[in-house]
């Protein structure tokens, strides 16, 4: 939004995120996390919000690490912002190089059971207002809800697109789907409103991930797909330019087995959402799917998750959803009926 500065707009997102989706109370204390690379206008906004709702906010700066996940934990001063965290009764992170799936994170939300945690790595100005301050949130929680149920339903699920994706996979019977809907009214680890999110039966993952859309947080935007071959829930081989070879490159690098297999799959439904490169908005952009891979979060595959050295995800364009054979998207536009109704209140 260049060199504007949306203070109102600021304002009203962060109300939007403290009173109605934290719903939070006076003398809660509320401990934001940020690195260098976060957005100090979109961190002071919160806290400014936090402030005036009658809670106490505590903001921790620290340097960036040189990425998520478990690479945070030898890398920042973890002791002391666990110490916080395991008092805190709200905890939003806007951290580019998130704590999500770290070993600090793991044990902050196995131990701190009053803790209300939400996401939102890497948070910009743009991105805070077009997802909060111009969202309506129980528009967008109601079709999440629909598109989930759906999903709990099926036992089979396929993925296509016209950059050449086409990867199927069977549901786990014990692995949560997961609305995120953005509200962090409850205890438990919450994430930005705008998709569906579950760790598929991962022996099951095969076929063809074609990512044309962004590789964060190490990557960004892309300007050619990168095609990703999966067997039997291994990364077989990657197909691509350059960034396909350094990509699959990295992740090798790592040499731990689950950085080439996925962590979970997602769907995305939020109707302001855009290919930005920002991690949380890519993975939301209507009609479009996104795989994770490395770590898995205990809130995904409980009771621990799969730890591994760190977590990537990769975003694809206008996706056709198909559940049982039975498709609810295709090329990005929902054409499932009772599904349609829910996306006409969004504007969709």
């Amino acid at each position: 939004m260049g060199d504007f500065l949306y203070e109102y707009e600021m304002g009203k997102a962060a109300d939007v995120i403290v009173k109605e989706l934290f719903k939070v109370k006076p003398g809660e204390n509320f401990v934001i996390t940020a690195d260098t690379k976060s957005d100090e206008r979109v961190v002071n906004a919160t806290a400014r919000a936090v402030y005036a709702a009658g809670a106490k906010p505590m903001v921790i700066w620290t340097a960036t690490p040189p990425g998520p996940g478990k690479q945070v934990d030898g890398f920042l001063p973890c002791a002391p912002i666990k110490a916080a965290l395991l008092e805190a009764d709200c905890w939003i992170e806007y951290n580019a190089m998130y704590f999500l799936y770290s070993s600090t994170y793991e044990e902050v939300a196995h131990t701190n059971k009053k803790l209300r945690f939400l996401c939102l790595p890497g948070m910009y100005v743009d991105v805070f207002i077009r997802l909060f301050a111009n969202t309506n949130h129980g528009a967008l929680r109601d079709l999440l809800h629909a598109v989930r149920d759906k999903i709990r339903a099926a036992k089979h699920v396929r993925l296509t697109s016209t950059t050449g994706e086409d990867i199927s996979f069977d549901n786990h019977p014990d692995y949560p789907i997961n609305a995120r809907d953005g509200y962090a009214d409850e205890p438990g680890t919450h994430m930005l409103a705008g998709m569906i999110s579950w760790t598929p039966d991962l022996d099951t993952v095969n076929g063809v991930i074609a990512i044309d859309g962004s590789l964060v947080p190490q990557f960004g935007v892309l300007s050619e797909p990168v095609k990703i071959y999966m067997k039997d829930g291994v990364i077989d081989h990657v197909e691509g330019g350059a960034t396909a070879r350094q990509w699959e490159k990295y992740m090798r690098d790592f040499h731990h087995p689950q950085m080439l297999r996925p962590a979970h799959v997602c769907v995305g439904f939020h109707p302001n959402a855009k290919l930005t490169g920002q991690l949380g908005e890519d993975e939301r952009i209507f009609g479009g799917s996104q795989w994770g891979f490395g770590a898995i979060g205990s809130f995904l595959m409980p009771p621990d998750g799969i730890p591994a050295p760190s977590h990537i995800d990769a975003t694809c364009l206008s996706v056709s959803i198909y559940l049982d054979g039975t498709a609810i998207t295709i090329d990005g536009k929902i054409v499932d009926d009772e599904l349609k109704e829910y996306a006409a209140r969004l504007g969709k």
